[in-house]
This record gives C-alpha cells, sequence and structure tokens, in this order.
C-alpha cells in the first residue's frame, strides 16, 4: 500500500470514528429527551399554569419586538401577544428605521399616539426618535429609532422597558395563548435560579391566523419549508432538551427567549458587533455567571411554541444558514478560552467542546464523508467497505435521529395533529442526507469562509405574511 493510499484508508477510517462518537453522544440526547418528554406527557400542564398564576404577579414582562421591514406581520405578531393569558406585561415594538410602512401600520392599527417616556439609558443605542402608546391598549408601546440592527434594536427596547423580565421575540412571530405563561414558569418555580429560558418554535408557513392566533395547524407544501420543520424538530426536542438538563445550552432562539433584565445588562445587552447576537449573549451569560461564581441556570423549556415564518426560497435559505453558522464561529471564537477550562465548569468542559467539534467542524466533516463516498465509488478495492460504513452512518446520523424526533413530537408535544403531516414528516427525514442536508453543509461551510475573511452582510429575510381566513357571510 502507497503513502497515498494509506493516507486515504486513515481518513475513511477517521470519518468512521466521527460519526461513530456522533452518534452516541446523539443517541444519549434522545433518550434524555424521551425521559424528559414523558415526565412532561404526563403533566396536566393547564392546571399547573393555574397553580402558578399567583406567582406571575411578582414576575412582570417586557415583550420586545424588534421590527425591520416587518409590515407583512408585525400587526398579527402583536394581536397574538395581545391575547397572551399573562397577569401584567407591556409590548415594546421596536421600529429600526423600516424602510416601509411598518410605522405607519402600527399607529393607524393600533391607535397610537406619541407619548412623553422617561427612557434610563443603561445601553448605549442608536437615537430613539419618538415613542407612540396606543389609546386602545395602554401597555402597547411603538419605538421609532434610527437603524442599527437587530441587537441595537433590542438594547434600545431594554431601556424602554419597564419590568424586570425581557422577552425577545421576531417581528413576524406568533405566539400561543399560554406561551410566556410556560416560559416563565422555571423562572417563577427556581426563586431567581434560572435567569434565562428559551421555547419552542414552529414554522407558520402557509398557515391561517385568526385574531392573531394560528388556526388549525398544517404543513405548508413547499418541500423547503417541510424539511426546516424537519430540522427545527430535530434542534429543538432533542438537542436543546439534553443539553438544557445539565445547564449547558448556549442557544436559545432570539424568536422566542426570556431573560432576566437586570443579569443582561450587568453582561452588556446584546452585542450590536456579531452576527449571532441571540448564542454571544447566552455565552457571554454563561461566562459572567461564571466568573462572578453565582449559581443560575439558563433553561429550554419544550412546551411554549411559538410560530414564526421561514425562508421558503433556496437563495433565501442559504443566506440564512451562512448567517447562522458565521454567528456560531464568532461567539464560539470571541469566547474561546471557556473552552475546556474548568473555571466555566460543565459548560466550559463539556458544552464548548461539544459545539466546536459537531457543530463548528461537523460540516468540514461531513462534506469529508460525502466526498469520499464518490471517490470510493470510482477506487473500489478497500475503499469500498469503508465506504459502505460511513454510507450507513450518514444515514443513521442525517435521517434516522430526524424521524426519532418526528415521532417525538406526534407523541409529546403534537402541534401538527393531522397524521398525514406526520407521515409527510417521516418521509422527507428521509431524503433529507441525499439532498438537504448536503446543501446546508455547503452553506455552513461558506458562512465558516465568510468569518476567516470577516466579511458580514445580515441578508434579506423576504417575508410573505400570514394568510387569513376568508368569512363567507
Amino acid at each position: 500500500m502507497s503513502i497515498w493510499e494509506a493516507i486515504l484508508v486513515f481518513f475513511g477510517k477517521f470519518l468512521i470514528f466521527y460519526m461513530i462518537g456522533v452518534i452516541i453522544i446523539y443517541t444519549l440526547m434522545l433518550i434524555l429527551s424521551l425521559l424528559k418528554l414523558r415526565k412532561e406527557y404526563q403533566l396536566d400542564k393547564e392546571e399547573l399554569d393555574d397553580d402558578f398564576l399567583a406567582s406571575y404577579y411578582s414576575k412582570p414582562v417586557s415583550i420586545l419586538v424588534p421590527a425591520f421591514n416587518e409590515e407583512k406581520g408585525v400587526v398579527d405578531s402583536v394581536r397574538s401577544l395581545l391575547s397572551l393569558r399573562y397577569p401584567q406585561f407591556e409590548i415594546i415594538v421596536i421600529n429600526d428605521g423600516s424602510t416601509d410602512a411598518t410605522k405607519d401600520i402600527m399607529i393607524q392599527y393600533f391607535a397610537m399616539k406619541k407619548m412623553n417616556r422617561v427612557v434610563r439609558r443603561q445601553l448605549e443605542t442608536e437615537e430613539i426618535q419618538e415613542i407612540y402608546q396606543s389609546t386602545i391598549h395602554p401597555n402597547l408601546v411603538l419605538v421609532n429609532k434610527v437603524n442599527g440592527g437587530k441587537a441595537d434594536a433590542l438594547n434600545a427596547g431594554i431601556n424602554v422597558s419597564r419590568f424586570p423580565y425581557i422577552c425577545s421575540i421576531d417581528g413576524d412571530s406568533i405566539l400561543e395563548e399560554r406561551s410566556l405563561l410556560r416560559i416563565m414558569k422555571p423562572i417563577v418555580a427556581s426563586n431567581g435560579e434560572v435567569i434565562a429560558a428559551g421555547g419552542n418554535v414552529r414554522i407558520a408557513n402557509g398557515l391561517y391566523v385568526e385574531h392573531g392566533a394560528i388556526s388549525s395547524p398544517a404543513l405548508p407544501n413547499n418541500l423547503i419549508v417541510v424539511m426546516q420543520a424537519v430540522e427545527y424538530l430535530r434542534a429543538f426536542l432533542m438537542g436543546r432538551i439534553a443539553l438544557s438538563r445539565f445547564n449547558l445550552v448556549l442557544i436559545i432562539s432570539g424568536a422566542f427567549s426570556v431573560f432576566s433584565k437586570s443579569w443582561v445588562v450587568q453582561a452588556g445587552g446584546y452585542d450590536k458587533n456579531t452576527i449571532g447576537e441571540d448564542m454571544e449573549l447566552v455565552v457571554r451569560l454563561h461566562r459572567v455567571l461564571a466568573e462572578s461564581k453565582e449559581k443560575k441556570r439558563i433553561e429550554f423549556v419544550p412546551d411554549p411554541v411559538c410560530w414564526t415564518e421561514v425562508p421558503s426560497k433556496l437563495s433565501v435559505l442559504r443566506r440564512q444558514r451562512r448567517r447562522w453558522h458565521q454567528g456560531l464561529t464568532e461567539s464560539l471564537w470571541r469566547h474561546k478560552r471557556m473552552t475546556l477550562n474548568p473555571r466555566y465548569g460543565a459548560v466550559g468542559m463539556i458544552s464548548m467542546p461539544y459545539f466546536w467539534l459537531i457543530e463548528f467542524l461537523g460540516p468540514i466533516i461531513e462534506i469529508g464523508g460525502y466526498i469520499y463516498l464518490v471517490f470510493a465509488l470510482f477506487a473500489g478495492d478497500v475503499y469500498i467497505e469503508i465506504a459502505i460504513l460511513l454510507a450507513l452512518l450518514l444515514i443513521l446520523y442525517g435521517s434516522v435521529f430526524s424521524m426519532g424526533s418526528v415521532l417525538m413530537e406526534a407523541w409529546s408535544v403534537n402541534r401538527y395533529p393531522r397524521i398525514r403531516d406526520i407521515y409527510r414528516l417521516l418521509i422527507m427525514a428521509l431524503t433529507e442526507i441525499f439532498w438537504y442536508r448536503p446543501l446546508t453543509l455547503l452553506w455552513r461551510l461558506e458562512g465558516l469562509i465568510r468569518t476567516i475573511f470577516r466579511r458580514k452582510e445580515w441578508g434579506k429575510m423576504e417575508r410573505t405574511g400570514f394568510q387569513k381566513k376568508e368569512i363567507i357571510s
């Protein structure tokens, strides 16, 4: 065997051992998630909501909705927030220099008037130009400011907010009636030990909205959107539930998350100089907590659901995934000193290495696996045996775990009640490794390359808005 052949055989075996390691980790995550969901499934959640209702009065929440060119979905989003079951909350929509009619639509639809409000500048932001208050809903406020990006808009919302907890959601998101109650439950029940919590996110493309609420959830026909539904189930139901159990969560979605305002301000607020401001803030909070020797937790809550719009075109999806991986890379690199540092406890010794080895390096190694499979088809001999085993591992890693997540959704949370939707999700999960996963791996690799060359571009998310049911008289 030549040196070149020996290197190829070694690389093939390395890929196999890497995939086996990842599969073992994902299997443990799946088991932990199943145990957690089984426990949740046996509880009467509505009864528990009522049991804790009195305690929520001491934890009022400021809901922050950063909006840039969200004219198509912002009204439905705000209407869903106004219908939330929660004792005391305010809604602050931050219009971040939109160039469309976002501001005018909000003012007209909710009958808003200019108001004088004292703003405590705890965090530096772009200039706030005006503040409006709804004459119909006194707890609804619109902040009009100079464009500074999502992180800057959230920091401005923090400055304007009056309450000790902040909930950030996207301008196109729809919350279910009890979502805020349930995402706040670990904070209320822990008596301050939990300082942040992230909720579950589901895909709202093509769904009907009535009075700010999702009506009859169903999967859309767009295959790209359906594949993202599978992906979201795997990420939220399997990955984050397992990591949350041991306080190892580094990502809670900006589409729906709650934080203790005092800890966010102490950590310096959202960073305006990074693409992934959501993850960066969570990692920084873990760092601040460890350095101040505080025993606090950041949790993921599987039950409260937020519905949000996702890309329906490959070009838009490519920009989003490229941006996500860029944000992940920036956050890990910025806090690299935490990696394998016992000072930061389990986050430094387990969570950071996990994200470096699996989330960061994963695209490079998996793409190497696909290239190796193609090479083995032409090279034959010993490479075929390695390639067959590698292909089986890729199928197990890429499709079987996705199918497991779909079945967990059907068994526990069950936000897709139609049986044909579950079948569609299972079928699409089987096809993932043949077209969708290779594409996302390439886009994530592209994000890594852009990080190396320090190219930052937010990209534009094209909104289609929610569908309305026609009322026939």
